[in-house]
């Protein structure tokens, strides 16, 4: 998937008011309509258990009856990542969407609150609006804690902290207007069908939705801790409801998303974008050390022109036993490397890491993050 940094736009526009008539692009020639859909939680996390609820097995459920309908639909193709109660890494999640070059990824959960709180809301990635949806982002993205070698895996990421997210929302900010729309739509038939409360569209920093470089929701279906609401999303007349909303809204989504134009739909992060997102960020230099965005590993000894490496300027290569490793930019900041391999994974290294190195010696990143020499 093709991105660009637009800014965080709210169009009036993105809450479902384009036509939703047209041709459906639905031939074989034709790259199908990839919607990944994602159950929140699994395995030993169960997430939120109100009133003796388990939010992981009726995410599940949920997800599998959207996938079902969707499937049915010529010209789109469901990929979910988790069918059964196992857990899957964050991390991972996103990677699966990213992988399958999908347009949606759609993840979903189930709420909770120490009061009756009750109601439907749709999140959409973006930096903390409020000391609420800070919370409500911190309780889901706590799950890195039961991975394993969430350490390297999340390095400088801090769950408490809004900072963490400096430059993280890059990939995501072109999307976030179509992210909205699919947000909207969902809330429409949430509210207007299923006459569900709407406690509406939200922004907040969850990982899942960093993970991903497409449009991507995450939503929370009602609130488990609540008596009458927890029971609802607890039977099968809920959850085939409730997959009923969210799959219509992703064929009102794709009909839309059909209408607009190439460059809509595949936008592009230019280098004078990532250089004006570096000037603009705040820097967090380390003392003695270097940060690399290591993009390729091979057996083979390249020249570290751009035109070998997608166009990518600052390429520089070692050689670590029998393979050359080759390194996308050098800096002691590490808010800009981490936008420099945002720009690496946009011109074709989804994989791209970044790596750390002190007094010219490679080191672990998460201890060089968590160190106080800086």
């Amino acid at each position: 998937m093709k991105t660009k940094l637009f800014g965080f736009l709210i169009c009036a526009f993105c809450f479902g008011i384009f036509s939703i008539q047209g041709a459906s692009l639905n031939n074989n020639t034709q790259k199908p309509f990839v919607v990944v859909l994602d159950a929140g939680h699994g395995g030993h996390d169960s997430g939120n258990t109100g009133n003796g609820y388990k939010e992981k097995d009726i995410a599940l459920q949920i997800i599998l009856e959207v996938g079902k309908a969707l499937e049915k639909q010529p010209g789109i193709r469901v990929i979910y990542t988790r069918k059964t109660d196992v857990f899957i890494d964050l991390w991972e999640r996103g990677a699966i969407a990213n992988r399958a070059d999908a347009d949606l990824f759609v993840s979903v959960h189930c709420n909770a609150h120490n009061s009756q709180a009750y109601g439907t809301e749709t999140w959409v990635l973006g930096l903390h609006a409020n000391k609420r949806n800070m919370e409500v982002a911190k309780k889901e993205n706590e799950v890195i804690f039961l991975e394993e070698n969430y350490e390297e895996k999340y390095a400088g990421y801090d769950p408490n902290s809004p900072e963490s997210f400096i430059g993280l929302t890059l990939m995501q900010e072109e999307y976030l207007d179509q992210s909205i729309m699919l947000a909207g739509l969902i809330q429409n038939n949430f509210t207007n069908t299923l006459k569900r409360k709407d406690r509406s569209v939200k922004q907040a920093g969850f990982i899942v939705l960093h993970q991903s470089y497409m449009p991507s929701v995450l939503v929370e279906t009602g609130f488990l801790t609540n008596n009458k609401e927890g029971a609802y999303l607890n039977s099968k007349k809920g959850q085939r409801e409730m997959a009923e909303a969210i799959s219509d809204a992703v064929l009102r989504y794709k009909k839309n998303i059909e209408l607009s134009t190439s460059k809509t739909r595949d936008p592009v992060i230019t280098e004078e974008e990532i250089e004006k997102a570096i000037s603009e960020t705040e820097t967090k230099e380390y003392k003695d050390v270097n940060f690399k965005v290591q993009i390729l590993a091979s057996s083979k000894r390249m020249d570290t022109k751009p035109s070998n490496f997608q166009g990518l300027k600052e390429i520089s290569r070692d050689k670590e036993g029998g393979l050359y490793k080759y390194y996308y930019g050098d800096t002691s900041d590490y808010n800009k490397i981490t936008l420099m391999k945002t720009f690496a994974q946009e011109k074709g290294y989804p994989s791209a890491y970044i790596v750390a190195f002190k007094k010219g010696e490679k080191v672990k990143l998460s201890q060089v993050l968590t160190s106080n020499d800086k």
